[in-house]
Formats: structure tokens, C-alpha cells, sequence
């Protein structure tokens, strides 16, 4: 075992030792050693509950005759930290929380780890360490929110930031804006919809990583519970085999994961978050795999932010298993950590809501989630949520509205400056120029509760909540701030975009694209600490903002 390390021989007597310090005995050092990596905190509501989780991990363990231990890792709320500093600080940690897991892991000589995980960018750096340690490993997501209500409408965080476009158009009142804000987020657990943390625990389950079932099953169902206690003894099943991420995760468990992803309309940070970890497992997936894998897979539920249903809907109608029974035929039989293949999940799945989840004969648009655009201003690409835009968004040509940060677009939007016709333009907010790529789910709110969702366009390097819908297009590469198009283009330039062919540009020759890009004077903020690190270190949107 990887703990002999600390616990075997007479020269690990100080180790041993200091091991009796956190309360030890004889028996416990012919265990295997298991770690829990636990993102607990007072701040996340998706993160309130993880303790309880974590203690259903533990017995789990210590049923299956190993010793849990217990770390602690950092969580970003991405929706409070939304629309302020804050949110530089969001995509930077997922670099954090992946090298805090390996620092404690790596450093402690553990047999085997347990993510405890929940929110945007927890379950992604949990998953990097995973495939970069290839420590036996595997995550336990904690599960949805229930979905608010207000009378007879449902809510969710993205009601309320639209909400707020919604006042200050004068569409409703601040009591009832207040009331939307009372009522949204209803207790523990991510943010209802299908936003960023909820589709990486579907893809997390796609990669064999988590249990069946731990994906869809609610923050507040006993169910989760008995997967974490589960968890608890799989984990040390795969730590006394010797059975790795890697002997589990290939290139071919990202193409399911991919095409799930397309399938149930995820959120566009998957585009960021896949490649980094399949860079991490060895096996790099690109933005041309999104497109390929999306062109031939149709999206076959439409949850939140782009239709009317939310992950209690989806558990509902089968989950996980019951989306890969529907997509069988194109799904790869590969391992999981489950003890059972992805095909024999797939043929077990089955679907108990055919309106929520279609067939693939019948399903809520043709084409997967996510579309990859590429043009004169994205000449390495961009992505866009097209299971979240309008029909009559899905071509579109507009004035271009140019702003060099997320606040001044906000603010023009709020004013009523931003009018139908608009292509509103927002950059220096990507991987290195923000620095940290912050989401802008407050513009696209915004745009959304002033009526013009079918109207004006939104086009940045930075990237979008999973919550944000409409003609929102993002991690337009190269960013403004490496010296990419996006920096040439000017108030008034016509911006013409083209989903189904896939094309974003400007109306300009390349040559004056070129002649305006040798007088831009780039945008330089000053950075200290971890951003300024980042900043150094991180590559473009289009490679997954991965740290080289």
C-alpha cells in the first residue's frame, strides 16, 4: 500500500507517532489510509450540508476496514462572488482546489481519496488531481437544491439576476423583486437548474468517477446519503486493487462524457473544464471534439436555463443512467468506478418521464447544447449555449457596442442605453486580461429581463454562467489582452453571427482587422498575488484556461 510510506518500519516510528497524535491505534496501521477531500463551508450554500456527507463517506470506509481522514479545500460561490472583484478569483481557484488535493494527498502518502464536492469549479480541480496523482479516487457531488417557488412559478438564482434587468426596466416593482429574491434559492444544495456545478456532476457520473445515481440525486434525499456511504466502500475496494482514475478514465470516457454533456444542454464551462481534466488524465479533448460530437448528438431535455425543467425533474425521469440508455448506441463501453461498464448502465437505464427526456427521434432541438464558432474575431474559437438561444437569434447581425469590462456593459444595459439591434461587445475579461475569466451572468441577465434575449447579441473572452441563456457567446480566442481580433473591433462595426454554420466575424478585411490591431494599446491591470501567478502561467479559453 502507497501508506507503508508512513506506517511501515522502524524508521516511520515519528511518522507513527504523530499518526497515535490524531488518535490512532495498532489496528488502524494495517489499514488502507483513505483521505476526504471535503469542500465544506459557511459561505456556498451548495457546500452547508457536505459535513453530513462526509460522515456517511467515513462509515462507508471504516465498514469496508479503512481509516477516513478528513482535509478541508476552498469553494468559491460563483453566484455571490458574480459582478465584482470576486469573480477574477472564481476559475483561479479551481487551480487551488487541484493543488490543494494533491499537496495533501501526495504529501500524506494516502492509499485512496474521496472528493466531497459540490460547485462550479470544485468538482473540475478535484478532477484534475485525480487524473494528474492517478491516486485510486473517486467523487461524491452533494446534490441539487430544490427548485423555489413564487405562487405557482418556479425559481432559481437565474430568476433573480433577471429579475433585476426586469426592475430596471420598470416591468415589475421592488416588492416583487424582493419577493423573487426571498423565494429563489430555498436551502443546501447547487443552484437548481442544469448550471455549471450540476452538469459537471452529470459528467462526473458519465466519467465512471462518481456512483450511478449521485448526479440527480437532491442535496436533501436520503438517497445521497446511502451513495456517500457506498462511496465510502468502493473506495477502499479500489485502493486495495490498485484500480487507478486512469485504468478507468481514457479519451473515449470524455467523448461519452462530451456527448452527455451535448445531450442535456450543459453549461458552456464545460468547454473549459473537460479539456483541462482530459489534459490532466493524459488523453486531450479539444473544442473541435465538442463540435464534432455535438453536430450528431440531439439534445434530448431542456432544463434550466434554457427550458422549463430542473435536476429534480431529471433525477426524476431517470437520471444519468436513464440519457445513457437513450444515447446506447453511441455511447463507448468503457470502465467505471462503479464495478460496472458504462454499456451495462446504459442498457439498465431507463426513462420514467419520456417528455422530460425524448427520444432521440423526438427531441427538443436537432443539434447538442453547445456550438463552437469560429471567425475573424475567433479565429481559435468560441462557444455559445444553442439549447439556450432563440430561434430568432440563431442568425444575427448587429451594431457592435464595445466595452473594455463587465461593469460598463452592465451599466449601459441598466440605463437603457443598449438597444434591439446591439451586438454588445465585452473584452479584456479572459483567462490573462481579467485576469481569471470572470463570468458575466449580470449582462446576460440583465439583457434578458429588459425583453431583449431576441434582440442584442453578447460576445466577450471572458465566459458565462451556466445560468446565462440567449445570444451569449464566449471565450472568444485569442482574448483582447494575448492580442486577438476581439481587441480590433470598434462601436459601430457591423458583427454578423451564424450558429448553424458556426461562424462569428466582423465586417472587416483581414487587412483592416490588421491595421487597426498595430495601434491597440493593450489593456494592462495591474495584478498582485495569486492573479498575478495565474496570469503568468494560464493559456487561452480555447485550451481550457489550463495552467502550463
Amino acid at each position: 500500500m502507497r501508506s507503508d510510506a508512513v506506517k511501515k518500519g522502524l524508521d516511520k516510528a515519528p511518522a507513527r507517532s504523530l499518526l497515535r497524535a490524531d488518535g490512532l491505534d495498532d489496528s488502524d496501521f494495517d489499514k488502507p489510509f483513505i483521505a476526504i477531500a471535503n469542500s465544506w463551508n459557511e459561505v456556498v450554500p451548495g457546500h452547508i450540508h457536505l459535513n453530513e456527507i462526509v460522515e456517511a463517506v467515513k462509515e462507508g470506509i471504516i465498514e469496508a476496514g479503512g481509516k477516513p481522514f478528513v482535509f478541508g479545500v476552498p469553494a468559491v460561490c460563483d453566484g455571490i462572488a458574480m459582478g465584482h472583484k470576486g469573480m477574477r478569483y472564481s476559475l483561479i481557484s479551481r487551480e487551488v482546489i487541484s493543488d490543494a488535493c494533491e499537496v495533501m494527498v501526495e504529501g500524506h502518502a494516502f492509499d485512496g481519496w474521496v472528493g466531497v464536492s459540490n460547485c462550479d469549479k470544485v468538482t473540475p480541480g478535484m478532477l484534475m488531481a485525480m487524473g494528474r496523482m492517478n491516486v485510486p479516487g473517486l467523487i461524491v457531488t452533494g446534490g441539487a437544491m430544490e427548485v423555489g417557488k413564487h405562487g405557482e412559478k418556479s425559481l432559481d438564482l437565474q430568476s433573480v439576476f433577471e429579475a433585476v434587468g426586469s426592475y430596471s426596466a420598470g416591468k415589475i416593482d421592488e416588492n416583487e423583486l424582493r419577493m423573487i429574491e426571498c423565494a429563489a434559492c430555498p436551502g443546501k444544495g447547487s443552484c437548481s437548474g442544469l448550471f455549471t456545478a450540476n452538469t459537471m456532476a452529470c459528467l462526473t457520473e458519465t466519467l465512471g468517477l462518481s456512483l450511478t445515481g449521485c448526479a440527480t440525486a437532491l442535496a436533501d434525499d436520503n438517497k445521497k446519503l446511502a451513495i456517500a456511504r457506498e462511496t465510502g466502500r468502493r473506495i477502499v475496494e479500489l485502493a486495495k486493487k490498485d484500480i487507478k482514475p486512469r485504468d478507468i478514465v481514457s479519451k473515449e470516457s470524455f467523448f461519452n462524457a462530451i456527448r452527455v454533456d451535448m445531450a442535456i444542454g450543459g453549461s458552456t464551462n464545460t468547454a473549459l473544464h473537460l479539456p483541462a481534466i482530459s489534459k490532466d488524465f493524459g488523453c486531450p479533448v479539444t473544442l473541435d471534439d465538442f463540435d464534432r460530437i455535438s453536430r450528431d448528438t440531439p439534445h434530448i431535455t431542456s432544463l434550466r436555463p434554457g427550458g422549463p425543467y430542473s435536476i429534480k425533474d431529471l433525477d426524476l425521469a431517470g437520471g444519468i443512467p436513464a440519457v445513457l440508455n437513450i444515447l446506447k448506441d453511441s455511447i463507448i463501453d468503457v470502465p467505471t468506478g462503479n464495478g460496472k461498464t458504462m454499456g451495462q448502465i446504459a442498457a439498465e437505464g431507463v426513462v420514467k418521464d419520456p417528455e422530460v427526456l425524448r427520444s432521440k427521434d423526438n427531441p427538443f432541438h436537432k443539434e447538442g447544447g453547445i456550438a463552437v464558432l469560429r471567425g475573424n474575431i475567433a479565429p481559435e474559437g468560441s462557444v455559445i449555449k444553442q439549447s439556450a438561444v432563440s430561434p430568432k437569434m440563431m442568425k444575427f447581425s448587429g451594431r457592435a457596442r464595445v466595452f473594455e469590462c463587465e461593469k460598463d456593459a452592465a451599466d449601459a444595459i441598466t440605463s437603457g442605453d443598449i438597444v434591439p439591434g446591439d451586438a454588445v461587445i465585452i473584452r479584456y475579461e479572459g483567462p490573462k486580461g481579467a485576469p481569471g475569466m470572470p463570468e458575466m451572468l449580470s449582462p446576460t441577465s440583465l439583457i434578458m429581463g429588459r425583453g431583449l434575449g431576441e434582440s442584442v447579441a453578447l460576445i466577450t473572452d471572458g465566459r458565462f454562467s451556466g445560468a446565462s441563456r440567449g445570444g451569449a457567446i464566449g471565450h472568444v480566442s485569442p482574448e483582447a489582452y494575448a492580442g486577438g481580433p476581439i481587441a480590433a473591433v470598434k462601436d459601430g462595426d457591423i458583427i454578423d453571427i451564424d450558429i448553424p454554420a458556426r461562424t462569428l466575424n466582423v465586417r472587416l478585411s483581414d487587412e483592416e482587422i490588421k491595421q487597426r490591431m498595430a495601434e491597440v494599446k493593450i489593456i494592462e491591470r495591474p495584478v498582485t498575488g495569486v492573479q498575478k501567478k495565474y496570469r503568468k502561467l494560464v493559456t487561452s479559453g480555447a485550451n481550457g484556461a489550463y495552467l502550463e
